[in-house]
């Protein structure tokens, strides 16, 4: 089994301030994550910084789904990994993206993109609102697809090579920092500008905060490129459950997921290494993956990820690393 989990940490201050508490005075917090990692080779490194379009995980599992070494930051095509999860098969041979509408709050000095899930968006009020600005994507020659309450599909020419921010890289941040100022995102910015006047004045907008929820007022773009419909390794387990309080800043949310993981599929990667069974863990914060693998899973990766493990900088924590630092390294 190889397990993935992303938003392991951050550089937050909340975040970094609770590390700490995973080294207590009676042992580790995460005790099965603690000898895990004390029995497991570390891997090389998949190395970047927290300004990267695109996240460690996403660098990772890309890898695992086999798209090229040299797609661009900002260039992995995410939209039509989510379209099939959604049921949804995009025409190959043509750019797409996910489009994800969402609220954009407006502080006193600069705008802050909530995470979409809090919206609470049920299908009908999407299918509503995709259906009102749906003509002017189409005269602008753009084909947009349903998939989910917060997953749209989007397909246009222009998309075709257009560096985009992940969507969990903007959550509780400022939106305009992360827009991209290439030439082909004109299109989607005039596109968003109308969606913001056209949405503010319908129905469900006014609905929406009777009801005491946000209103829909932007959307964000990401994931472009063509359609590679390529299904994960069926030994992968990849783990989200540490993503909405790490990007919430709920850190009592953040250390209560992490122990449930380590009750949980953590202490099943423990057991199956027991059972002598093959097993490669993969961690995964703001900046960089770290991966460690027993002897036997090393030794039967496939040649083409062995010369990629090689060219990277080797990545172990020294004997006795406690939680914290393994953790804030990345």
């Amino acid at each position: 089994m190889h397990l993935i989990i992303p938003f392991a940490a951050s550089l937050s201050e909340p975040c970094q301030a609770s590390l700490p508490r995973l080294q207590t005075t009676t042992g580790p917090l995460l005790p099965h994550l603690h000898a895990l990692l004390g029995r497991l080779d570390g891997q090389p490194a998949v190395d970047g910084d927290e300004y990267a379009l695109n996240l460690p995980h996403e660098r990772v599992l890309a890898r695992l789904l086999g798209w090229p070494d040299d797609l661009a930051d900002g260039c992995l095509p995410w939209s039509a990994w989510w379209a099939a999860q959604d049921g949804l098969s995009l025409p190959a041979g043509q750019p797409w993206a996910l489009v994800t509408p969402g609220h954009w709050l407006m502080g006193r000095d600069h705008l802050t993109l909530l995470d979409p899930d809090q919206l609470l968006l049920t299908e009908a009020e999407s299918r509503a609102l995709m259906a009102a600005i749906q003509p002017f994507f189409e005269e602008d020659g753009c084909t947009l697809r349903y998939g989910a309450p917060t997953r749209w599909y989007l397909s246009h020419p222009s998309l075709a090579d257009l560096p985009t921010a992940s969507l969990d890289r903007v959550i509780g941040r400022n939106p305009d920092v992360w827009l991209t100022d290439h030439p082909q995102a004109r299109v989607l910015r005039r596109l968003q500008s109308e969606a913001q006047m056209l949405w503010y004045q319908h129905p469900l907008h006014d609905e929406r905060q009777a009801r005491g929820l946000l209103p829909v007022n932007s959307f964000w773009v990401s994931g472009c490129g063509p359609a590679r419909p390529t299904p994960l390794p069926a030994d992968v387990d990849l783990q989200l459950s540490l993503r909405a309080p790490l990007l919430a800043d709920d850190v009592e949310g953040w250390l209560a997921a992490w122990q449930a993981l380590d009750a949980g599929p953590v202490a099943t990667a423990l057991r199956a290494l027991d059972a002598g069974q093959p097993v490669t863990l993969t961690l995964c914060g703001e900046r960089h993956a770290r991966t460690w693998a027993s002897q036997r899973d090393a030794q039967a990766t496939p040649s083409g990820l062995r010369g990629w493990w090689r060219r990277l900088t080797a990545s172990r924590p020294a004997a006795g690393t406690a939680l914290p630092d393994t953790l804030g390294a990345l």
